[in-house]
């Protein structure tokens, strides 16, 4: 059994590559990452008179996609009080699609009971 692989840099590099998949490039990401980040703050403002500042505060400075992705339950939480759950769930799916294909491959909705509601 060998201890040490022949060659040192290439296991190395294999070390941290591990796991991560090559980014996309800057300005389509950013884009999205704007347009996601728009949507959500006027789904905060569809609200009213803003009951929770901190939600909106925490989407408005959100660094990455995924501080974006899990924001999500917060935005839901917050229109569920002001208009119910089944309709906050209706406005936040849109949303939900535009992170297709920007988050990490794990990152994915599970389904709900309330989509095998019918629409009224």
């Amino acid at each position: 059994m060998r201890w040490f692989k022949p060659n040192l840099r290439s296991s190395i590099n294999a070390i941290f590559a591990l796991g991560h998949r090559s980014a996309p490039a800057d300005s389509v990401l950013e884009i999205g990452i704007q347009d996601i980040r728009d949507a959500m703050l006027e789904l905060m403002g569809d609200v009213g008179d803003n009951p929770s500042p901190q939600v909106t505060r925490r989407i408005r400075y959100a660094v990455d996609i995924q501080a974006l992705w899990y924001l999500r339950g917060d935005l839901m939480a917050v229109l569920a009080k002001k208009h119910g759950e089944a309709a906050a769930r209706d406005k936040l799916e849109p949303i939900t699609e535009m992170f297709t294909d920007l988050g990490p491959l794990g990152l994915k909705s599970r389904p709900s009971p309330l989509s095998f509601l019918p629409k009224k």
